[in-house]
């Protein structure tokens, strides 16, 4: 049994709430989730890993149990996430570490390799996007809202937060969705109804065009720094395509990429696979 502690740690006012696992000692490796997720959905791939590294995976501000303050008291923008998990690495000693990004936490940890390179050992990406190529069609009505960012074309993305959208989310390109726990899924959905969540979340689908902007510096960092880099990639992904994992090889030419046959949510179907080719690739690793 890998031993998994809960807690929550005051960054600058604002409590983060993570899952830590392994020994302090050992080389240090940080999960950074998605949307509509909370670090729930790494409680396959932690026991996986835990013997050989000191894992640490946060709630996002505004996601699971860390602080979700209303939007008018807090600007939901990712370079604001970065901020704060920034500072959260700092608080809980995490100076020099091998990440692991996904969906939202991808612009997040590649703001923070920009910002500290040193600090950063290697990244594993899944379904973690950098790359105009990797971006699907289903952006389109989010594309909407940056070119004109309207009420009406506000309220249209309510749609992807209803239940049935995460569960679409969870199930769309598995092979066989019992295979999926309804348990992520239940408690996704419990935390988008939360009061004042779904602005929240609206704000961040409004500024995800940030992150876009930035494809040409995260893109700068790949190519100057050179990281050891793994992606390893849902390839039934219906908003990140499997054209965006391979375009890391155009920056990074060494970087490893590996594809499972499944969706976006890989790790509820494909964690102890994507465990053992992240423990192989990391293995050696300073």
């Amino acid at each position: 049994m890998t031993a998994i502690k809960y807690q929550t740690v005051n960054v600058d006012g604002f409590n983060i709430f993570y899952r830590e696992a392994g020994t302090a000692g050992a080389p240090k490796l940080l999960l950074l989730h998605g949307f509509p997720s909370s670090g729930h959905m790494f409680r396959d791939l932690i026991p996986e890993l835990a013997d050989r590294f000191h894992i640490i995976a946060p709630d996002l501000p505004g996601f699971g149990k860390s602080d979700m303050p209303a939007h008018d008291q807090f600007a939901y923008t990712f370079d604001n996430l970065a901020n704060v998990i920034e500072r959260f690495t700092e608080v809980v000693g995490f100076n020099r570490y091998a990440v692991y990004v996904f969906d939202y936490g991808a612009p997040v940890g590649f703001r923070l390799a920009v910002r500290n390179p040193e600090r950063i050992a290697a990244i594993i990406s899944q379904n973690g996007n950098a790359y105009e190529e990797g971006l699907s069609d289903g952006w389109n009505p989010i594309r909407a809202y940056w070119q004109d960012a309207s009420q009406a074309n506000r309220d249209a993305l309510r749609a992807f937060l209803a239940p049935e959208t995460t569960n679409w989310q969870y199930t769309h390109g598995v092979n066989d969705a019992s295979a999926v726990s309804p348990d992520g899924i239940a408690l996704d959905n419990f935390y988008l109804q939360r009061p004042g969540a779904a602005e929240v979340q609206l704000d961040l689908f409004g500024d995800y065009k940030s992150n876009i902007a930035l494809y040409p510096a995260f893109q700068n960092y790949f190519r100057t720094h050179k990281p050891p880099f793994l992606a390893v990639w849902g390839e039934n992904d219906p908003f990140f395509l499997p054209p965006g994992a391979e375009a890391f090889k155009r920056d990074i030419p060494n970087a490893q990429v590996h594809f499972f046959d499944t969706g976006h949510f890989a790790l509820e179907t494909h964690a102890e696979e994507i465990g053992h080719v992240i423990g192989s690739f990391l293995a050696g690793k300073p």
